[in-house]
């Protein structure tokens, strides 16, 4: 829920990256498994502890969710719902439209969701700041990075972008390998803020997922590192 890349291959294949960030004391998520929601099969992985997900995947859909908006917030509970269980909730909704112009965030801490439309191979992006739902389409044939802002300064978030243009400067044939390789090898050695992250054995990268559409189907790769 805390670093995710898109990166486009040929034709409307892409790969999409996500490293989970979490606190050690929250329970490890159980691995991605498929389940029906409302009539469609989703595969992702669970948080045993609210019980929802931060990425998941269909055969019309790739969804991941960062928790933050644009700026880091104040943490105020309580709150409505989890933010976990936004990404199931939006499979009982025609599209990312209907969703976003029908679900209720009032009530929800922020977040920012990237959604892929596998049919239209489009890219919405939509923050929520706790007051407003911000929109915005991403261009589908270029290459993007995401960091959790509740986690990251804006030097580091920045940093964080540098490595990621020098990965792909570096390998312009890159594979699902070698961008695995770097969800969990990137850096400088600092392990506070290299992609897979290490804070006082108090917050760690606890695994990482990784999603590759080709020839219109979705495999996955999960990596445990806990």
């Amino acid at each position: 829920m805390c670093v995710f890349t898109y990166l486009p291959l040929e034709g409307d294949s892409y790969i999409v990256t996500n490293n989970r960030d979490e606190s050690m004391a929250r329970p490890k998520a159980i691995p991605p498994q498929s389940y029906v929601l409302n009539g469609k099969t989703v595969t992702f992985p669970k948080d045993p502890q609210a019980g929802g997900t931060w990425i998941a995947f269909s055969d019309e859909y790739t969804i991941c969710l960062l928790n933050g908006a644009l700026k880091k917030h104040q943490h105020k509970p309580p709150y409505k719902q989890s933010r976990g269980k936004i990404i199931p909730d939006f499979f009982n909704f025609e599209g990312f439209l209907s969703f976003s112009e029908t679900y209720d965030f009032q009530g929800i801490e922020n977040f920012t969701l990237i959604v892929i439309d596998n049919k239209a191979m489009s890219i919405d992006k939509l923050v929520w700041d706790g007051e407003h739902a911000l929109h915005n389409t991403l261009d589908h044939k270029e290459s993007h990075m995401f960091s959790s802002v509740t986690l990251y300064s804006d030097e580091i978030i920045t940093q964080r972008q540098l490595w990621f243009q020098e990965f792909l400067n570096r390998n312009p044939q890159f594979s699902p390998e070698d961008v695995m390789n770097f969800h969990q090898f990137g850096g400088t050695g600092d392990k506070n803020n290299d992609l897979t992250i290490n804070r006082n054995d108090e917050l760690k990268t606890q695994c990482i997922i990784q999603i590759v559409r080709r020839n219109q189907e979705s495999t996955f790769t999960y990596k445990d590192l806990i």
